[in-house]
């Protein structure tokens, strides 16, 4: 019955938003917008004509081209009384609202691309249109490059679907590939009313659903049995000793505007940590960050020996058939990091028994099966958690690690050199650390509420440091 109305949706020109995707539609406020994003530098020369104009008719004519394969890109969301908003073709799509130029005065540096972004990243997209832009900055690095500035609401993509969006509005190869006009036009806005019978028909069948997973658990005790173990280990692993984190500055109430501040590590020396140490390079990153925030925490007179601070890890639940489908299908880890250790080694060699702990008990997986209890909720329930997600203590901060494509990138045939994730504060996170791995670099994106300037400089000095630590220990190993 389910495939039934999932399949009428599509036919009436919409379908709707998970509850995991309408929770990120709650959780935005005018302080805490809530898209995910990057800021890249790429190749000049291919982005000019001969006449030295950027070329942003055919950036256009080419993003517009690829709209075909990520059709929500051309979707705004529209709210159903009593149900859960969908998404509806804009009527009104123009590309020129979503792909857009600008450019920097001189000397074009990094701090000042890096200011725009900050700017940008601080306003809420407008939900009367299709959630994301791309906006090209010329005259980076005193005109040798080409910045690029992305946003997407998180309701439209998470971490590793950004990766595959990346991949298609970019290219393997420099000789772009624009496709043939889809002929696309906008399919007529659904009934309100019918949106809300379609809403209470799924309400109905949920009970359906519901009895029809007891009926199948039961027709395999013994399965059922061991998978509900599982699962119970699984959860209980996600809420055990995870309940409160430590009382810190970095949990304040998050502040108007964004800073952002960015580190690129060559991926060869946390390989290298990671063979010499029989660990894995979330293991490193995590430990880098560990040793960062304390130096932060240390200028704010709060590292102590024996602080432990909690890191919300998010973990794709995204299988390889759900590979270039938009939404968010992530699940969490919490990790403890002990901040207080002084030791490089010592803290790394914690990580690394505590994440395999946590993957051992399926953590994940727990935190998951929570998550999927939301499809069940009512959509003003998805909105009192929202609020109760703002006001979170089961952790201090978000870090998050994408791996992305080790082979170069190309836009209009010019080559993407950095690229810089961004992820969204929530009300009472005011520090995120957003890694992506490219082309053989891990880039850091480090993003902070508008007073968080200090602090940021702190972090990534501390970064760069920890990498350089850990590579020295690593070499005397050999």
């Amino acid at each position: 019955m389910t495939n039934t109305l999932a399949a009428m949706s599509a036919d009436a020109g919409y379908d709707r938003l998970s509850a995991l995707d309408e929770t990120f539609l709650h959780l935005e406020r005018h302080e805490t917008p809530m898209h995910v994003g990057a800021v890249a530098v790429l190749e000049r020369a291919p982005f000019h004509d001969r006449a030295g104009r950027f070329r942003l008719d055919d950036v256009r004519a080419l993003v517009a081209s690829r709209l075909q394969l990520i059709p929500r890109f051309r979707k705004r969301v529209v709210p159903v009384t009593l149900g859960r908003p969908v998404w509806v073709d804009d009527d009104r799509f123009d590309i020129a609202r979503h792909v857009r130029l600008t450019s920097l005065p001189a000397p074009g540096n990094r701090r000042q691309l890096l200011e725009l972004a900050e700017r940008l990243m601080a306003q809420v997209l407008d939900r009367g249109r299709p959630l994301w832009e791309l906006w090209f900055v010329d005259g980076v690095d005193r005109g040798e490059h080409v910045g690029l500035i992305h946003k997407s609401h998180h309701t439209l993509t998470d971490g590793i679907s950004g990766v595959d969006i990346a991949t298609v509005l970019l290219d393997f190869a420099r000789d772009p590939t624009v496709f043939d006009d889809d002929g696309w036009t906008p399919a007529p806005a659904p009934d309100p009313t019918r949106l809300v019978v379609a809403h209470v028909r799924e309400q109905m069948t949920r009970p359906g659903e519901l009895a029809n997973t007891v009926r199948r658990a039961t027709d395999a005790p013994r399965d059922a049995v061991d998978r509900a173990t599982g699962l119970g280990r699984a959860i209980g692993s996600f809420l055990d000793g995870h309940i409160v984190a430590p009382r810190l500055s970095l949990n304040g109430p998050v502040r108007p505007g964004r800073r952002i501040e960015t580190v690129r590590i060559p991926l060869t020396t946390v390989r290298s940590v990671r063979e010499t140490f029989g660990c894995t390079v979330n293991d490193v990153v995590l430990a880098v960050v560990g040793s960062a925030v304390a130096r932060v925490l240390d200028a704010h007179g709060e590292l102590r020996p024996e602080l432990v601070l909690k890191a919300f890890c998010p973990v794709s639940v995204r299988d390889d058939h759900q590979r270039m489908q938009l939404g968010n299908r992530i699940s969490t880890m919490v990790v403890p990091l002990p901040v207080g250790e002084r030791d490089a080694r010592v803290r790394l060699d914690a990580v690394r028994a505590t994440t395999a702990d946590l993957k051992e008990r399926r953590q994940a997986v727990g935190a998951a099966a929570l998550l999927g209890l939301s499809e069940y909720a009512a959509p003003t329930l998805l909105g009192l958690a929202a609020r109760v997600a703002h006001a979170q203590r089961f952790a201090n901060l978000i870090v998050t690690n994408v791996p992305g494509p080790q082979v170069p990138l190309y836009c209009l045939g010019a080559q993407m050199f950095e690229v810089y994730p961004v992820v969204p504060l929530s009300r009472n996170l005011t520090l995120n650390v957003a890694i992506l791995s490219y082309c053989g670099q891990l880039h850091f994106g480090l993003i902070g509420d508008g007073q968080s300037g200090r602090d940021l400089e702190l972090l990534a000095g501390g970064i760069e440091d920890a990498v350089a630590e850990l590579g020295e220990l690593a070499a005397r190993e050999v």
